[in-house]
């Protein structure tokens, strides 16, 4: 069967739901009252908050219907929008515009016309190759009945441990979950850390924060095989041939873009993803692509990257939607993969790259970390905030953002994602006029401390240095107090109080290449501008300060 006749309402085929086709099912009838729009779900439900999914395991969301954002009949009474669950796209027919599709209530198949078509396929979780699939205490954690699974087995069985594979964003939502239940918890991450979006010294403080709640967490751990008794996992093998026993197994080792459909019908592909322009056409002109298979254009790089991430999978669903219902839209724009995620009492984010990432994409980069309070310091309730800023030698323009800390951390990304979006520099950061009260924040909130910070690194008054850097040849001048450099040595350092500095200068050698070195390097700026005002030639600061070393280096270091 052809395409629908010119006489007949335009009609949108979407495949998929959830974020990207739900976005743009509902965007296509607010701007095209007489489009017939018809979505395609196999699944049972056509929208539910996959991201909340880890946190009716703990009862932080205690209803499961809480989740369910929108239902068949909501799409129907209220836009006029045709749902059919449990019907799955099989194939896609670009030259009679028809979709070939399978009812699994029924078993009934059957030919799908459409004029715009919009794939929402979404990814799926990786899973090892050995992956038990039939195993009954074997999970994933990435739809509704994927949540069903885990509460049936974890209310009907006692569950004393469970091991998560995966220490991402929903391998760490599902541990704090899991230890809320009063379940014991190893975290298995094949990489050298947690969270590999930060940097090893910012993610050190989730893994930190994770060991002092009793979860057992190992990097480099790479699973190699499940042990069983009968069919269900009793043990898992690691590469170093350690043993671990459970009672069972949660898989969260990111995703793959389900993108066989797409490659089948001819539709071209990107590196991981499918192609798409900025209002998220494919090479058909008549079909786009939108939510995780979909390659966006990365704000830093200006490359197509995979993103797999809810804000832009609306973002593209909105665009699309648009442009399939009435040609037109506004362009999808670029992404930062800005991100967050609890960890107990810690919030982790970060925006851009990290200097890590730029190092492997041969970005040249600078970065600054800064350590303050999330409000003003002499209001009750302050509490500690660590900001790491990346940023291009150059220009200064900023790369990424990194945050940890137990208030403010979101705020204080989504400013620097914001500047980032118009490229702004750290000079720009530096300025930006931000609300202050001291319930709230101070009048030099840490956005703009670590702004000064990167404006001092690249005025070099003075330049910073790595925390980890290999101090080896340097005079290294240690301005703590004395009770300080005795609970964190900095081994062949000259110990000067700061306040000291102004008149002990003369203890220095102003020739020799120096290193300032403090708690998180706010003294070590001051006792560092006093030297080079003193005609101390090269002298750097140590960025972060002995506390953020540590997270690096052994304490003798």
């Amino acid at each position: 069967m052809n395409s629908t006749s010119s006489s007949s309402p335009l009609r949108i085929v979407i495949i998929g739901g959830v974020a990207g086709g739900a976005s743009a099912a509902a965007r296509a009838r607010r701007v095209n009252a007489h489009a017939e729009i018809i979505v395609l779900e196999k699944g049972p439900y056509i929208s539910f908050a996959n991201c909340g999914l880890p946190y009716h395991i703990g009862g932080d969301i205690a209803k499961r219907e809480s989740l369910l954002v929108a239902t068949p009949e909501l799409f129907q009474q209220r836009f006029r929008i045709e749902i059919r669950t449990l019907q799955e796209a099989t194939a896609i027919d670009r030259n009679q515009k028809s979709v070939s599709v399978k009812n699994h209530a029924t078993g009934e198949t059957y030919s799908l016309p459409y004029d715009k078509l919009v794939i929402a396929t979404g990814s799926e979780p990786l899973r090892p190759a050995f992956y038990p699939t039939q195993a009954p205490n074997a999970f994933q954690l990435w739809t509704l009945p994927d949540l069903d699974r885990v509460m049936s087995y974890l209310n009907s069985h006692a569950v004393k441990h469970v091991t998560v594979v995966g220490a991402g964003f929903v391998g760490l939502e599902t541990v704090e979950q899991l230890h809320r239940r009063g379940v014991a918890v190893d975290l298995l991450e094949r990489a050298p850390q947690v969270l590999g979006q930060l940097d090893r010294e910012m993610a050190m403080f989730v893994h930190n924060e994770l060991t002092r709640h009793g979860i057992k967490v190992r990097v480099n751990a790479e699973l190699t095989k499940f042990e069983f008794d009968g069919d269900r996992i009793v043990a898992l093998e690691l590469a170093d041939g350690s043993k671990l026993e459970t009672d069972m197994v949660l898989i969260g080792a990111g995703v793959r873009p389900r993108v066989e459909l797409a490659q089948a019908a001819g539709i071209e592909l990107g590196t991981r993803g499918v192609k798409v322009n900025e209002f998220m056409q494919t090479n058909d002109p008549n079909i786009y692509a939108v939510g995780d298979i979909a390659e966006y254009t990365h704000r830093v790089t200006g490359l197509p990257q995979l993103l797999p991430l809810a804000g832009p999978a609306n973002r593209s669903g909105r665009v699309a939607g648009a442009h399939a219902a009435c040609g037109k839209s506004e362009p999808m724009g670029t992404v930062l993969g800005t991100a967050i995620v609890r960890v107990f009492e810690l919030t982790a984010a970060c925006t851009g790259f990290s200097e890590r990432l730029c190092k492997l994409n041969k970005i040249a980069c600078r970065s600054v970390i800064i350590q303050a309070a999330h409000h003003a310091s002499y209001f009750p309730g302050a509490k500690n905030l660590t900001l790491k800023l990346i940023y291009a030698p150059d220009s200064g323009k900023i790369l990424g953002a990194s945050a940890i800390g137990a208030e403010g951390v979101d705020k204080r990304m989504d400013v620097i994602a914001t500047a980032m979006q118009f490229d702004g520099t750290v000079y720009d950061l530096a300025e930006v006029d931000l609300a202050y009260a001291p319930p709230y924040g101070s009048a030099k909130d840490p956005v703009h401390m670590a702004a000064f910070a990167a404006c001092n690194d690249l005025d070099e008054w003075p330049q910073i240095v790595e925390p980890d850097f290999n101090l080896d040849g340097y005079q290294v001048v240690d301005v703590r107090t004395a009770k300080e450099r005795e609970t964190l040595p900095c081994v062949g350092s000259i110990g000067i109080p700061v306040d000291e500095i102004a008149t002990r200068w003369q203890e220095l050698d102003k020739t020799r290449p120096t290193v300032v070195v403090c708690h998180s390097g706010k003294r070590a700026h001051v006792a560092a501008c006093w030297l080079k005002g003193l005609g101390f030639q090269d002298v750097k600061n140590l960025s972060g300060g002995m506390s953020i070393r540590k997270l690096l280096t052994p304490p003798q270091s």
